[in-house]
């Protein structure tokens, strides 16, 4: 049987719980705004915002051989859907900056970045395979969220974005290896990650390819839109 290659979950520590949490709310929240661009019935807004909570995730469990948590404790998939029905109740069309989204977005993408090395870690994967672990778990939701609103994935848009996650997520792992608290690694790898894309989105910092390797003050797509 399939199952009996899982690993066992392993319970996580209540800090990192509450990081899991908020990334679950403030990524859901960033898939119904998404949504409510693009006019979707409540249907589609618990949809875009559940996929965008949990995707990420969903996809680090399978590639860690784990269970998925949500099909075991369905209280990230509850919080996801109640933040996207709470932003469908009190969000109005005609006011939906995508400013509002981005911000969001770069909230759940340092929390993740933070969760996904720290569950790659805990299942003894090596160091180099929990930073990229950290980057799935916070791109994932977002690259499923554009595909099914037909936006190019922002880790495709030259948006310092798969870059941001694996900072947070190599800065936790180093912090860990340095033997810091755990609530301080926590919290340092999050702010970093979350300053780091601010400063992205503040300056329109963005990749480019050959010969030009970065860029500021340009427009993005996203500001197109």
């Amino acid at each position: 049987m399939l199952s009996s290659t899982f690993v066992p979950i392993a319970p996580l520590s209540k800090n990192i719980l509450y990081v899991v949490y908020f990334g679950d709310i403030v990524f859901s929240i960033s898939g119904a705004l998404s949504a409510a661009r693009y006019r979707l019935d409540i249907i589609g807004f618990v949809l875009i915002g559940s996929v965008t909570g949990i995707g990420g995730g969903t996809v680090r469990d399978l590639l860690l051989g784990r269970p998925i948590a949500w099909t075991h404790d369905p209280t990230e998939l509850i919080l996801c859907m109640v933040a996207a029905l709470a932003t469908y109740i009190f969000v109005h069309y005609e006011t939906i900056p995508n400013k509002a989204m981005v911000w969001s977005d770069a909230l759940g993408l340092a929390a993740f970045s933070v969760v996904g090395a720290h569950i790659a870690l805990q299942q003894g994967s090596p160091l180099i395979i929990a930073v990229i672990m950290g980057m799935v778990t916070a791109t994932g939701g977002g690259v499923i969220r554009d595909l099914l609103t037909q936006n190019q994935p922002m880790i495709l848009c030259g948006e310092m974005y798969a870059t941001v996650a694996l900072f947070g997520s190599l800065i936790y792992v180093l912090l860990v290896q340095m033997f810091l608290p755990e609530s301080a690694a926590e919290t340092i790898a999050c702010l970093a990650a979350f300053c780091l894309r601010g400063l992205a989105i503040v300056f329109n910092i963005q990749l480019g390819g050959p010969g030009r390797f970065i860029s500021i003050g340009t427009k993005s797509e996203l500001e197109n839109k």
